[in-house]
């Protein structure tokens, strides 16, 4: 018999009642962005359960696959204060963050006063986030931890909901700089975009090149998504989930008597992987229609939540390995 874990004392009943209204408001926002982005229902899916879970993603495609829209659409059919920072070579950390400039009263007294930047928003999309320094992408670092940025050494609390969703090139493109691994592992998940299928293609092409484009409807408010958010961290945990969620992540590190991790993997996820399972399982199974998750959500989640916090050996690299082989084959084993 299995031990189920609650974060707080909610009835069945309860539980049952707020997650019915929940699907009913989640399936008002997929019918809204299926109206404006055509297929890649796995990526909306996994970006909706980042945010549904109430973390950031990084949405990594090459471009012209529909990345920006996306976000632009979430934005506006959450409800939620929206700002875009273009990413590039000359972007300055003030240029997300804000500044503090001097001004002079009518009596001649000055004072410093701080204008706030882009990054006060309750969806900042950070576009082409891998075009700029990685001095600049470190900006973002406290604010999508701890929810506050901290200028002159003063703190300054940041609007709620906060998400970042960011896009990102191919590193192999020319002009991209690398995330810093610190960077990387404050994102909940990673969603690689690929091209669409025919179908989906088709219907772009017939939908978007008339006179009149489909536009996104607002059907979700801050306040809505944020109590969603709190019934998923509500939501009971199967003990034999615990379990699958610490044996895939563990095994994905180096040093634990698994051979083909040792060879492969230089190294591996931290507990922030382990939380991120947590979270993304449970609104993945709200998602779905459960109320609680399973193993198999694990096993759909290891590539999103695991391969941005992985780094493959040399050997591996050279055998033409990828992450996503390794996390694959680990998923299998729960």
């Amino acid at each position: 018999m299995s031990v189920m874990i609650k974060e707080s004392p909610l009835s069945d009943k309860a539980m049952i009642e707020q997650a019915e209204k929940a699907l009913s408001d989640i399936s008002k926002v997929r019918d809204a962005i299926g109206r404006v982005i055509f297929g890649q229902e796995a990526v909306v899916e996994r970006t909706l359960v980042a945010l549904l879970a109430g973390g950031h993603a990084l949405l990594v495609g090459v471009p012209g696959l529909a990345k920006t829209k996306l976000v632009e659409t979430l934005g506006i059919v959450l409800g939620l204060d929206s700002r875009r920072i273009q990413f590039t070579p000359d972007l300055m950390p003030s240029d997300i963050l804000g500044s503090e400039v001097m001004e002079q009263d009518e009596l001649g007294k000055r004072s410093f006063r701080f204008l706030r930047g882009p990054i006060f928003s309750q969806l900042l999309m950070a576009d082409e986030i891998n075009r700029a320094s990685p001095r600049t992408q470190s900006a973002l670092l406290q604010a999508m931890q701890e929810y506050h940025v901290t200028i002159a050494g003063v703190r300054h609390d940041l609007p709620s909901p906060f998400h970042v969703l960011a896009t990102q090139n191919p590193l192999e493109q020319e002009g991209t700089y690398p995330l810093p691994e610190a960077q990387l592992d404050r994102f909940l998940m990673q969603v690689d975009i690929l091209y669409p299928e025919i179908e989906a293609e088709r219907r772009i092409l017939l939908e978007t090149t008339g006179v009149e484009e489909a536009k996104a409807d607002n059907v979700l408010q801050p306040a809505r998504l944020k109590e969603i958010q709190t019934l998923i961290r509500r939501m009971p945990v199967p003990e034999s989930v615990v379990e699958a969620i610490l044996k895939l992540v563990r095994s994905a590190r180096p040093g634990q008597g698994i051979a083909d991790t040792d060879k492969h993997v230089a190294w591996g996820p931290g507990p922030r992987a382990s939380q991120a399972l947590t979270l993304c399982a449970r609104a993945r199974a709200l998602y779905d229609g459960r109320l609680a998750p399973s193993v198999d959500d694990i096993r759909a989640l290891a590539e999103p939540v695991l391969q941005h916090r992985m780094a493959l050996t040399f050997a591996a690299r050279a055998e033409g390995t990828s992450v996503r082989d390794v996390v694959a084959k680990l998923a299998k084993g729960i």
